[in-house]
């Protein structure tokens, strides 16, 4: 076997190699894709999500004309969303496992229950 074929059929496996890496890389990107939940109409949809630790739950106003607030308080996760103006989008990274209430501050019927694995 000549010095060429050897190194032609290194460079093969190698770009074979990459290739499969980078499949790998992007299921796993894939697989932390936020959970998205809606606000509109005073209220969550969906109203539960089960996620795995690390994993963000984005929560869209789909209120044309509300204004929302989110927030968290356990003594797992503190998160303080601010006002939220139609359209906005908030993200929270849920680090620790356990069940979390999602709460609006300014509709207090709003609840948001998200269970971490």
């Amino acid at each position: 076997m000549t010095m060429r074929r050897l190194l032609s059929g290194a460079a093969v496996q190698a770009g074979a190699a990459a290739v499969a890496g980078m499949l790998v890389a992007g299921a796993a990107y894939s697989a932390a894709a936020p959970h998205v939940v809606s606000q509109a109409g005073r209220q969550f949809q969906p109203t539960e999500v089960t996620i795995k630790r690390g994993d963000t739950v984005s929560i869209v106003n789909d209120d044309g004309d509300l204004l929302h607030h989110l927030y968290v308080d356990s003594d797992r996760l503190q998160f303080d969303s601010g006002d939220q103006k139609p359209g906005s989008r908030t993200n929270i990274e849920f680090t620790n496992a356990g069940t979390f209430m999602v709460l609006c501050a300014i509709h207090p019927k709003m609840k948001l229950t998200v269970r971490v694995q």
